[in-house]
């Protein structure tokens, strides 16, 4: 069988697929995720793109490493109106972005390609919008006390898989989108490329 390799230490996305009854190998790609970000600013490339590109990146990165191999590449931008979301460095980015998230309704981007090779053979973006209830400062902060680090591991600085889901009111989308891997249709490409039985 077809060796699989995610390009990426992701937890979330390593146990989604392994829990999908996959093996498979996490190798994370050695690029700077903020240096390709800091090419695309200002040059009017859609969030939905940036997660595209980056996710690219990721998989022809391993792939080159590992042709035999397909390698899958995932990324996640959280988008609210045009101002693009990353994973917040500490706790106090974490406030920013739940005050600035609260009562609006954002986009998670995300985004994922398989690259065989050096070579990216298939890609697909899928995207959740995700209206946020209107927070109350106070109660921010005792949500951050209470998740603590947890926070800092996603673009949003939250999980709905956890305590996250009392953020919302409302969600459109995926499930495996929002987490971070649009795992049906990948499913459906790896059974197309024989990496997995069908």
């Amino acid at each position: 069988m077809t060796q699989i390799i995610l390009a990426s230490t992701s937890p979330f996305r390593l146990k989604m697929l392994r829990d999908a009854g996959l093996t498979v190998d996490a190798v994370p790609s050695d690029i700077d995720e903020r240096a390709v970000d800091a090419t695309l600013k200002d040059t009017g490339v859609a969030p939905a793109e940036v997660a595209d590109i980056l996710a690219e990146a990721k998989a022809v990165s391993v792939s080159e490493n590992h042709p035999d191999a397909v390698v899958i590449g995932a990324d996640q931008t959280l988008s609210l109106d045009d101002e693009v979301f990353h994973k917040p460095a500490d706790m106090e980015g974490a406030r920013r972005h739940l005050l600035a998230l609260s009562g609006k309704t954002h986009e998670l981007n995300s985004a994922v390609v398989i690259a065989r090779a050096g070579v990216p053979i298939w890609r697909t973006v899928s995207v959740a919008r995700m209206t946020m209830r209107k927070l109350d400062p106070a109660f921010i902060g005792r949500h951050l006390s209470h998740v603590g680090a947890k926070a800092l591991q996603s673009v949003g600085a939250y999980q709905i898989e956890g305590e996250g889901i009392q953020l919302f009111e409302k969600i459109e989308g995926d499930h495996f989108t929002i987490v971070g891997l649009p795992l049906l249709p990948l499913l459906g490409a790896l059974r197309e490329q024989g990496a997995i039985d069908g």
